[in-house]
């Protein structure tokens, strides 16, 4: 039976549930606060469809890294000390996570949910052919240390006991693999099952083609509170129903409603009384229309953390990871941290390329154990949560959509595991 179908956010997870609620028959309306030309997390983020990614950002090393990184103004990765009792309880949950035994039992699943997306893609790219610029051609981590070249080689090999093909290769290899860019590198491994796309064409092919099969879309529209009664009680505690978002536009009512709003998911759940550790995580990115060479193959620099994919006749360099809070300034350092370290990877490019490049920020949504929120949340039988996807939100969209389908609908999704995922897993 048809549901109206509420979606609060019109990032790619908001747009790939509505694609897929749409595809089971339902009237689907999409809620965002901003305007209808947004360059939000899902515009300018890396665009890689990455199976390769296995392993959670909580992980063990990552602390001590943490650490040694914040003290560099143009490191990848950075926490801003504030009086926060979020952030100082999200950084205890990520410490408990950073395990390998939460590595080893969360790996297969983080495996399985990428190559389902990876599938959901090729499907998506049968009915919107040649609308977002889909690339098989895989990824290869480049590593400019011995160091970090041994790292990956253990990666490689535990990517191929999970199915996940990784070939180690020399740079004589690489050049082979990838002509069209000189590397000055020791080595890298190959994941060959990775794919990229644009990020920025998907986001308009998929709005466009959602809006012509009658999504409706409510831009510039807040979603002021909800509107709930309670149908009862649960060994969990009361169990309400929403009827209806109030918002500035009024009061739109629905069957079913799904937060996905990214970085703000957390301050949507709370108007529920539903606590979602999340933390937004700063990306930057600068895009080059022009530049010296251009790979074929999407790439990441091991040691900088920044990811490099050709768009088109376009080249991205996006990396960082800043943790603070809701704030989407500009921090000059770590866009020099970027530009910086690229011509230890690519010799032939300078820092001066990037002259009047103007960088993109985003806030990605990252929950303490690397893992998204996905499903059903215990005290409201129909609002389901989709978001805390951290640097895989493209790459996890596609069959993020089609679960929340699959939870709305009642169908097995056939993934094993995915009860980790739950909202309520720190309630």
């Amino acid at each position: 039976m048809a549901k109206k179908i509420v979606i609060l956010g019109g990032g790619v997870i908001g747009l790939a549930t509505a694609w897929a609620c749409l595809k089971d028959g339902h009237d689907v309306t999409v809620i965002d606060r901003r305007k209808r030309q947004r360059d939000g997390c899902s515009f300018g983020n890396a665009g890689m469809l990455v199976p390769s990614h296995f392993i959670p950002l909580a992980a063990p090393g990552m602390i001590r890294l943490g650490l040694k990184w914040m003290w560099s103004r143009e490191s990848p990765f950075a926490i801003r000390p504030r009086l926060s009792l979020d952030l100082i309880s999200w950084l205890w949950k990520f410490r408990q996570a950073s395990t390998q035994r939460q590595v080893d039992l969360n790996a297969p699943l983080l495996r399985d949910l990428n190559l389902a997306g990876r599938k959901a893609f090729l499907e998506l790219e049968q009915e919107i052919p040649d609308g977002f610029e889909l690339t098989q051609r895989g990824l290869v981590m480049l590593c400019a240390s011995h160091e970090g070249l041994e790292e990956e080689v253990e990666v490689a090999e535990l990517a191929n006991e999970l199915g996940v093909p990784a070939t180690v290769m020399n740079p004589k290899e690489l050049t082979e693999l990838d002509p069209g860019i000189r590397m000055g590198v020791l080595g890298g491994v190959h994941f060959p099952l990775d794919c990229h796309l644009s990020p920025n064409r998907l986001m308009n092919s998929l709005e466009e083609y959602l809006e012509q099969q009658g999504v409706k879309f409510c831009w510039e529209t807040t979603c002021d509170h909800f509107r709930a009664a309670n149908t009862g009680t649960t060994a969990a505690g009361t169990l309400d129903r929403v009827n209806a978002v109030t918002t500035n536009q009024g009061d739109i009512t629905g069957d079913e409603f799904v937060i996905c709003g990214g970085a703000w998911s957390n301050l949507l759940a709370g108007q529920l009384g539903i606590k979602l550790p999340l933390q937004a995580g700063k990306g930057y990115s600068l895009t080059l229309d022009q530049p010296r060479q251009l790979p074929e193959v999407c790439s990441i620099l091991k040691e900088a953390r920044v990811a490099v994919t050709p768009m088109g006749r376009t080249l991205r360099f996006g990396g960082t990871m800043e943790i603070v809070g809701h704030d989407e300034s500009i921090s000059p350092s770590r866009v020099r941290g970027i530009v910086r370290s690229i011509p230890d990877y690519f010799p032939d490019f300078e820092e001066s390329d990037f002259l009047g490049c103007k960088p993109w920020v985003g806030l990605r949504p990252c929950s303490p154990d690397g893992l998204p929120y996905l499903g059903r949340n215990s005290r409201h039988e129909n609002v389901l949560i989709a978001t805390g996807h951290g640097m895989m939100g493209i790459s996890l969209s596609m069959i993020t959509g089609k679960l929340i389908a699959d939870a709305i609908e009642g169908r097995a999704s056939g993934i094993e595991g995915l009860a980790r995922l739950s909202p309520a897993r720190y309630a």
